[in-house]
């Protein structure tokens, strides 16, 4: 029942290292996910340097998906949103037909320092809607369920899963769920989707006979409900959904049409995209052909 095992690509982005599991060269996503990141565990200095903060940069055709373990982080966009998230907390940016943003390390992290770990992930916005409007949400954990028997706990952070339905607004099927599992404890993701794959943010488990440990991501085979069996504390993303069809990821834009990613890089280098009205006085420009891994927020 697996298909493959990806390995985190450890990048440096100028003092803030992060893991990178989707895209792969032989798996591009998982339903619709196209973009998976684990950000950390970092440990972030008193005083944290701004140039480690992410400035200004745009988006479209996507949903940026920002979770935490650990840490806080400062989002800012081009719509006006200005907002911290925390643990326990999502931040849903839907780019569409365009959208720039940043992500700072401002309040408790810059002042005092501590431990950034959380996850970034970019979901593709489906055929008919690359080019809704440009829209920001933040989700505190009332409206997202969890439940909790023996040593599992778990959280439904969007989507539907297991008979119920997060309160973050999403555009097609889709499941993402954080598990805690104890050692011993064993657990099922059923055959509700076709595409789904299970990180191991932490801690080491064990499905359809196969071990995977920490930065390692299962991408399943559809069809049966997979077993895992956690043999030491673990953290676990579970995520999928429906396909959405071929994605053409260049840089920070997503599409289903190569012309729409060539309009979306002249509209950034002209300055057609708006910057955020409260962190406007740098940004990140547009790269040079081949660009640079994409951004992580």
């Amino acid at each position: 029942m697996i298909d493959l095992l990806i390995e985190a690509r450890r990048r440096d982005l100028g003092g803030f290292e992060v893991g990178r599991l989707l895209p792969y060269m032989r798996r591009r996503s998982v339903g619709p996910f196209v973009f998976f990141d684990h950000m950390g565990p970092a440990q972030m200095p008193a005083g944290v340097p701004r140039s480690t903060d992410v400035r200004p940069h745009p988006h479209i055709g996507l949903s940026t998906v920002t979770y935490l373990f650990a840490g806080e982080m400062r989002h800012q966009d081009s719509v006006g949103s200005d907002q911290a998230i925390r643990p326990g907390e999502v931040n849903w940016m839907t780019a569409g037909r365009g959208i720039s943003h940043s992500e700072r390390f401002d309040g408790p992290i810059r002042d005092h320092g501590g431990l950034i770990n959380g996850i970034q992930a970019w979901v593709a916005l489906p055929n008919g809607s690359e080019e809704i409007d440009p829209a920001f949400a933040h989700h505190g954990p009332e409206d997202l369920p969890t439940y909790e028997s023996g040593g599992l706990w778990a959280r439904l952070i969007a989507g539907s899963a297991f008979g119920v339905t997060a309160g973050v607004k999403t555009h097609s099927p889709m499941f993402y769920v954080h598990w805690e599992l104890q050692p011993g404890t064993k657990a099922g993701l059923p055959a509700e989707y076709p595409e789904r794959a299970a990180y191991v943010a932490r801690g080491l488990v064990e499905a359809d006979g196969r071990r995977a440990g920490p930065g390692q991501m299962l991408v399943f085979a559809p069809g049966e409900t997979i077993t895992f069996e956690a043999l030491e504390p673990s953290t676990v993303m579970l995520l999928g959904g429906e396909p959405i069809g071929e994605r053409h990821l260049w840089w920070n834009f997503v599409s289903s049409s190569k012309d729409r990613i060539e309009a979306a890089k002249a509209d950034w280098k002209a300055g057609r995209i708006p910057l955020p009205p409260n962190d406007h006085d740098e940004f990140i420009p547009l790269p040079e052909d081949p660009p640079p891994p994409a951004s992580p927020m």
